[in-house]
């Protein structure tokens, strides 16, 4: 869980000793107890009200399968330019493009020829 390991959350725990006292400490620890609780119990809440509200339909979604973690942009991005799956290179399934061509020169104007106006474009 956000890469906390026991070593870590125990140096945020002295350092919360000396920061916070330890006379006030108990009473930080269990308001930060009452939010999580808090929090959970909310949770629970949209979940019960989305079973409630899907009916029998929430049990056959697979919650598993639309979990973003499981996703993998390259897989995703192999498969889509791959049709048939198969184990070739991307760039080898890669569409070829041509580099852009300028355009075509134009002869200059002469100091004496009006400019061009499109009478339909204002």
């Amino acid at each position: 869980m956000f890469g906390l390991t026991f070593e870590k959350l125990l140096i945020i725990g002295v350092i919360a000793v000396f920061l916070v006292g330890p006379e006030k400490l108990p009473h930080y620890a269990a308001q930060l107890g009452r939010l999580v609780r808090a929090l959970r119990d909310m949770a629970n809440g949209a979940k019960d009200r989305l079973k409630e509200e899907m009916g029998d339909e929430f049990d056959e979604v697979e919650w598993k399968k639309l979990d973003p973690r499981q996703y993998d942009p390259r897989r995703i991005i192999r498969e889509a330019l791959l049709d048939d799956g198969s184990a070739a290179s991307p760039a080898a399934a890669a569409p070829v493009v041509s580099a852009p061509t300028a355009p075509p020169a134009r002869a200059p104007r002469s100091a004496d020829t009006p400019t061009p106006y499109d009478g339909e474009s204002t």
